[in-house]
């Protein structure tokens, strides 16, 4: 298999195949240089590379993040790439961000119904889902060392200034979808958020050296 070959579910694929990366600003590119960086320095090494994305709730750019990471380190064939979410305090992962990812070509299934329930979040027929939940950032489901932290909002990034265990911290904020829930341009503006993340991450796997 090729490294641009993919297993990825066809609408993730046909989605993939859309995203502009060549439109990601310099800038922009200055801010995700360190997790390139991170990653490649794993990846040289054959290391396990563990990414956790933090935002304030673990609700929605947390996941959003976390999802795309996985899914782009496998159409990029990074191995040994574990990505997880987390946040300042948990509530539970907002249902939009669930159903655009669904709308996006993941197959998501609710695996159980409390107040903050728990998604399978599959990308591949043959791969292990993601299971997507709030949780605290160093809730026992995420990692305790050798993991690079990515601040996914700035608040979380302002509000945590020490990340126990994180080799790295890493600031890659992004505007919250948040701010249009309950408008008609609630589904549009998660969609946006979603495909910037997904561009983002494409840019950066799509940076490192096999």
């Amino acid at each position: 298999m090729t490294r641009t070959e993919s297993s990825l579910f066809t609408g993730i694929s046909a989605l993939i195949q859309e995203l502009k990366p060549e439109n990601i600003s310099v800038e922009r590119k200055a801010v995700l240089k360190p997790l390139i960086d991170f990653i490649q320095s794993k990846a040289s090494k054959n290391k396990e590379i563990r990414i956790n994305f933090i935002c304030t709730h673990n609700s929605r750019r947390s996941h959003l993040s976390q999802v795309w990471a996985q899914t782009m380190a496998n159409h990029f064939k990074v191995n040994n790439v574990t990505c997880y979410s987390g946040g300042t305090e948990a509530t539970a992962l907002f249902p939009m961000a669930a159903e655009t990812l669904q709308n996006s070509g993941f197959r998501i299934r609710k695996i159980s119904e409390d107040q903050n329930p728990i998604y399978s979040i599959k990308y591949a027929e043959n791969e292990h889902p993601i299971i997507g939940f709030s949780k605290k950032l160093d809730d026992e489901f995420n990692p305790k060392s050798e993991f690079a932290a990515i601040m996914t909002c700035s608040q979380a990034d302002g509000g945590c200034p020490f990340i126990a265990g994180a080799e790295k911290r890493i600031p890659i904020t992004f505007e919250d979808p948040k701010a249009f829930d309950n408008t008609p341009q609630q589904a549009e503006k998660y969609n946006e958020r979603s495909i910037q993340i997904a561009t983002e991450l494409f840019f950066v796997f799509s940076q490192i050296s096999l």
